[in-house]
């Protein structure tokens, strides 16, 4: 058995009044803990936000205003939450947004913290990695593994398909330190993961569109794929060929 095998996990995921970890607020969680061969122990509350949740959230997760009325705060779920993510490594897709909504709601109500010290396993970048399924959502993945299905966008399902997601991403490694050393580094795409010409193969992507994107605030590993193209176009001398419309009537 390999160390992986005698790890804890704990995979987390949180359903929120929207996209930005400081404004916007926690109205589900749900935690499992787990080792790659059973489940530990499983939590989930629905939290009263105090505040309206935007309908566009609504769309997705389905959690209405109604449901979270009378609900504890998230305040007063917070230690248990905290006590059940311990030190142990937290699994998620996108999950440093999830830890840091708990953590921002735990600094405006002083409750001691100590979850920026885990240690991360985001599946979307160990999934980017993977590089085999066209689409890297939660949902693509659970269908590529043949996962089978459980209500989507609600913070449990979530968190049980991720469970498994991460089971299948991890197969190739024998220990949790080789998933960090991999993770380490930035990842190379292979295709561009969003905007007008998503789904291209980076080397068909246009030069002037790359420059625009490399100057955008993406995260590390969609800039480190974007200037890696580049730096390969600079090299091969396609660089001048790309920006200079009249090339082919200068040959």
């Amino acid at each position: 058995m390999g160390k992986m095998d005698k790890e804890v996990f704990v995979c987390l995921d949180c359903e929120t009044t929207g996209l930005d970890p400081v404004q916007d607020r926690v109205i589900e969680v749900a935690v499992i803990k787990f080792t790659l061969g059973e489940i530990l122990e499983e939590f989930e509350v629905l939290v009263n936000p105090n505040c309206p949740i935007p309908e566009t959230s609504i769309a997705i997760h389905h959690i209405t205003q109604e449901m979270v009325e009378g609900k504890p705060v998230i305040e007063e779920m917070l230690p248990k939450i905290i006590d059940l993510l311990g030190s142990h490594i937290v699994v998620g897709h996108g999950v440093g947004f999830d830890i840091q909504l708990l953590i921002n709601a735990a600094q405006r109500s002083n409750i001691p913290c100590g979850l920026s010290q885990n240690r991360i396993l985001d599946t979307l970048r160990m999934a980017r990695q993977y590089g085999e399924s066209p689409v890297n959502s939660l949902e693509q993945l659970r269908r590529h593994f043949n996962i089978p299905a459980v209500g989507a966008h609600r913070a449990m399902g979530d968190v049980m398909v991720n469970v498994e997601v991460f089971k299948c991403l991890a197969r190739d490694y024998n220990t949790t330190e080789d998933l960090f050393e991999m993770l380490s580094r930035p990842i190379l795409f292979k295709t561009m993961p969003l905007g007008k010409h998503k789904g291209r193969q980076m080397s068909e992507v246009p030069l002037e569109y790359l420059l625009w994107a490399g100057r955008k605030d993406f995260d590390q590993d969609l800039l480190y794929s974007i200037r890696t193209e580049i730096k390969k176009r600079k090299k091969g001398n396609l660089f001048s060929q790309a920006t200079n419309p009249f090339h082919n009537l200068m040959c």
